[in-house]
């Protein structure tokens, strides 16, 4: 905010008053006069200024009145993003940091490079599903259990590995992990490609119109070879 006083102008008045009534019935001819005559408008303008004394406002600065100015612009809420899409953006950060981190503390090859799979693959039926939320009631299994079910897999490796011990049931536990990564890598692959299904669809549906169309109009892939070889 910025303080501006504004000087009040009756006591000038005041003082060309008294000048005025002085000179109407006071003489103005000797020096002593006018002294006289002085130091009673002096007394008339610092009475005056007491009775009638400056005024202060206060203004707004340029970005308040700014803000005055458009209340509408700077009150409009933002809109909420998708809370499906925000949830969706977590649980894929969430499990892709999941699989790498597994991926750095399990040291076995083949699990490394079966884990660098699954981590391209989810990667890529999350952004499916982010561009097009109409897709996500397809990969519901995916996301409530295959997924969270792989990582609890690849944890209890871990931990298992983890121990250094050798024994009928940690061993027994590592190798049936081990033999069904490889049916899981598959089993997302296969969800991605699903994702595409109906667009696969549109398009051969399209290039199927296309190929009627041409081979009507005489364009089509054997007539086109005929006018090469004529």
């Amino acid at each position: 905010m910025a303080f501006v006083r504004k000087k009040s102008v009756l006591p000038i008045y005041l003082v060309g008053g008294t000048w005025l009534v002085w000179s109407a019935v006071a003489p103005l001819y000797r020096p002593t006069h006018y002294i006289m005559a002085g130091l009673t408008s002096a007394a008339v303008y610092y009475l005056g200024k007491i009775i009638l004394p400056d005024k202060g406002y206060e203004l707004p600065d340029e970005e308040k009145a700014s803000t005055q100015a458009q209340p509408q612009a700077q009150s409009q809420p933002k809109e909420p993003e998708n809370p499906e899409l925000q949830a969706l953006l977590q649980e894929r950060d969430r499990a892709l940091s999941e699989i790498r981190r597994l991926n750095d503390a399990i040291q076995d090859e083949t699990l490394s490079q079966q884990m660098d799979r699954l981590e391209h693959t989810t990667g890529k039926i999350m952004d499916a599903v982010m561009k097009d939320l109409d897709k996500l009631p397809q990969i519901r299994r995916f996301l409530n259990y295959y997924l969270p079910t792989t990582l609890k897999l690849l944890n209890a490796y871990d931990r298992m590995d983890a121990t250094g011990v050798e024994g009928a049931n940690i061993d027994g536990t590592k190798g049936r992990i081990e033999d069904i990564m490889e049916t899981i890598c598959t089993a997302f692959d296969r969800q991605l490609d699903a994702l595409y299904g109906q667009e696969a669809l549109d398009i051969s549906t399209d290039i199927d119109v296309l190929e009627q169309m041409l081979a009507r109009e005489g364009l089509g892939s054997m007539n086109l070879s005929a006018d090469q070889q004529d």
